[in-house]
């Protein structure tokens, strides 16, 4: 698919590296068409979505009557940015989403989620007077100068430095080193995703989002909880914090999940104290903002996209089929000697992939164990996705940590639809219980240059 015309000239205007990248990985392919659960290549091969866009399509690619709506708003003439009077759409989602999250009923609108966390650090600043952030280690907050500040990987993070002062990582599901973090450092704000998707789907004790909340206010700070991924039905309640009593946090940050997989909107939502304490003086109104925040469409849509989670009970759906996914893979997998774990919540699934047998075993542990590991962290999760398209089933590691395939489809899947990708996933690694076939397929399918470059 790489010699597509669109794949060459995205090589061209766009980004080489990444098209070098997916052809080297087997996922150059490019796709030309979507509806629902199910995407097509130029090919015309189909395939089941296991990514919905990155958690981005709920509500499944194109669904038909949110188009139909689209094409109603597209038909009138409301303006679309108007910063001079009152924003009417802005309005309606704002009173929807606040009933949503009631204590929180403050929003302030962008159009994605790296705005949104800006937005969040914005506000723990200016209410409490305070400077310094708290994140965690394998945190993954976007891509922005704010969101790199509060990244967990020094990777993605290091080129760009310096970033925002003050901004200090702790651990991720550990009460006592955030009460030292608390304590120490006299944050705004402790920022936290309820379940880190791009670390692994790394799912935390069950009352540590509550006891992380106590903590915060009993030091002073906020706490905020980005809730892109896990948001909008995503682990099975609308979202993820609404699973644990008294988790409520101070500041919510949702994702462009809000926008139905069509247009961009986002939002972070807060209590009206301290929303007033950061912006209700008339000389500080103004001070957070942008030119599409509240734009009449993206709004629309964000309404829309409300309704139909509703309307088709996709919350409690995805509360289903994530209990059938996550415990048909435990059932048929678990005891696979290269499955590490499943972990996850709603349809929001990590399989953990790596030999669990001794190092030791065979000629190639004994001599090259670093290669294993190498492999194991490196390789796995990508060989596999690699593996699952040839059964026409498109998934793709946790970015950051790809020995985890991460398994996020629409929540408009189905029953059988689950049971495809279980079936899959048993089928290819049914075809290896023993680390020397399975490492020459990697070597095979991935290409020896790019082990050799990761060596």
């Amino acid at each position: 698919m790489t010699t597509h015309p669109a794949a060459q000239k995205f090589a061209l205007h766009v980004n080489p590296a990444i098209v070098k990248l997916l052809s080297a990985l087997g996922h150059g392919r490019v796709y030309t068409r979507a509806q629902g659960t199910k995407l097509w290549d130029a090919d015309g091969n189909e395939y089941l979505d296991g990514l919905a866009g990155l958690g981005t399509a709920n509500l499944g690619h194109n669904p038909p009557r949110l188009l139909e709506r689209v094409r109603e708003m597209l038909g009138d003439d409301t303006p679309s940015v108007v910063h001079a009077g009152i924003a009417p759409h802005a309005a309606e989602l704002g009173a929807r989403l606040s009933r949503l999250t009631a204590p929180l009923t403050r929003c302030l609108f962008s159009t994605t989620a790296n705005e949104a966390v800006d937005g969040a650090i914005k506000l723990a600043r200016a209410a409490t007077r305070r400077k310094a952030i708290l994140y965690c280690k394998g945190a993954f907050h976007g891509t922005g100068i704010g969101g790199l500040s509060v990244m967990g990987y020094g990777r993605l993070r290091d080129p760009f430095e310096p970033l925002l002062p003050q901004c200090y990582e702790t651990e991720f599901d550990d009460l006592p080193s955030l009460d030292r973090a608390l304590a120490q450092h006299k944050p705004a704000a402790f920022l936290v995703e309820p379940i880190q998707a791009e670390a692994g789907v790394i799912v935390p004790r069950r009352d540590y989002l509550t006891q992380a909340r106590d903590l915060c206010h009993a030091h002073g700070a906020l706490l905020v909880l980005d809730e892109t991924q896990t948001g909008l039905g995503r682990t099975g309640s609308m979202f993820a914090y609404q699973d644990e009593p008294g988790a409520t946090p101070d500041v919510l940050v949702v994702g462009e999940s809000l926008g139905g997989g069509l247009v961009p909107v986002a939002a972070t939502i807060t209590t009206p104290d301290i929303h007033e304490r950061a912006y209700g003086r008339i000389d500080r109104f103004d001070l957070h903002g942008s030119t599409f925040s509240g734009w009449a469409l993206g709004c629309r849509v964000g309404l829309a996209t409300l309704d139909l989670l509703e309307e088709d009970g996709l919350v409690g759906a995805a509360r289903a089929r994530g209990e059938q996914l996550i415990e048909r893979l435990r059932d048929e997998v678990a005891n696979h000697p290269f499955v590490r774990g499943v972990s996850g919540r709603g349809l929001l699934v990590g399989l953990e992939l790596g030999p669990t047998i001794p190092r030791s075993r065979g000629l190639l542990g004994r001599i090259v164990p670093q290669l294993v590991d190498l492999v194991s962290k490196r390789v796995f999760g990508q060989w596999l996705a690699v593996r699952l398209l040839d059964h026409g089933i498109l998934c793709q590691p946790a970015s950051q940590q790809w020995n985890v395939l991460k398994i996020e489809p629409p929540l408009s899947i189905t029953e059988p639809e689950i049971d495809q990708i279980v079936d899959s996933i048993v089928a290819v690694l049914g075809e290896y219980t023993e680390l020397r076939p399975l490492l020459t397929d990697v070597g095979q399918r991935l290409g020896i240059q790019l082990l050799s470059g990761w060596l």
